[in-house]
């Protein structure tokens, strides 16, 4: 079984956020990057069926060579190989063509990401490269197995999980349950090591024309101070919820 990993190259979420340009680019200095953590519960699950299946593993990435670091962690946790498509991912429709093509020339039986990326939260490119390649497609995954061309997965649902089967190929997009956080590894020297010596392709993008793009940022509107009511004093309550905070 050929699986590829998707992997998000994004910041810190203990990462101070700046713009510059006029609030139009996110400002990278000094913000620690890191796998996006949907995408790092995925990797693990494809660890998984490569040391007990014996597949085979790539991760591939949408980005300039900043992101190589990633993708080098991401070899040292235990991935054949890596590619990465030498464009800056501008939005969600782009990326999902970007990875199209590498479906298509790679040959993959599954592809596995997180649901969705920490930095813009889009939650979109899956179900879009799903639709490009023709793969069936499973979102918010808790648990999968495979037994040949057969798949068995548990898809976190409101209230309670859903089982469904399908066959490969496929795209899934998974998040913490498809493994927990205390199965996350840690690349140890070793790893480090043999993480320089394996393969990084890069291949140039296909032309896409972009679907959105961002004209701007701004951060959250800081915190107002607080104000105490007298536990007695409800009709002050109300009126301060009312036409204050306007949540009733």
């Amino acid at each position: 079984m050929k699986i590829l990993v998707c992997i998000s190259h994004v910041p810190d979420t203990t990462s101070k956020i700046n713009f510059t340009e006029n609030d139009t680019k996110f400002d990278t200095n000094g913000v620690q990057f890191v796998i996006n953590p949907y995408d790092e519960f995925s990797l693990t699950r494809a660890m998984w069926f490569k040391e007990k299946q014996g597949a085979t593993v790539t991760v591939v990435n949408v980005g300039n060579a900043a992101t190589e670091p990633t993708l080098r962690k991401a070899l040292a946790i235990g991935a054949d190989d890596a590619i990465r498509v030498n464009a800056e991912a501008t939005d969600g429709l782009f990326v999902a063509k970007q990875l199209a093509e590498v479906v298509k020339n790679g040959g993959y039986d599954l592809v596995l990401a997180g649901r969705e990326s920490i930095d813009y939260n889009g939650g979109m490119v899956l179900g879009m490269l799903a639709a490009l390649v023709d793969f069936n497609f499973v979102n918010g995954c808790v648990g999968i197995e495979v037994e040949g061309t057969s798949v068995s997965l548990t898809r976190e649902i409101d209230g309670g999980n859903e089982i469904h089967s399908s066959s490969l190929p496929m795209v899934v997009a998974g998040q913490k349950g498809i493994v927990e956080e205390s199965d996350l590894r840690i690349p140890n020297m070793r790893g480090i090591m043999m993480a320089r010596k394996k393969p990084l392709t890069i291949v140039e993008p296909v032309e896409v024309s972009n679907a959105t793009r961002a004209r701007s940022y701004e951060k959250p509107a800081p915190k107002g101070a607080v104000k105490l009511v007298a536990a007695d004093n409800i009709d002050e309550l109300i009126n301060l919820l009312h036409n204050e905070a306007k949540v009733i």
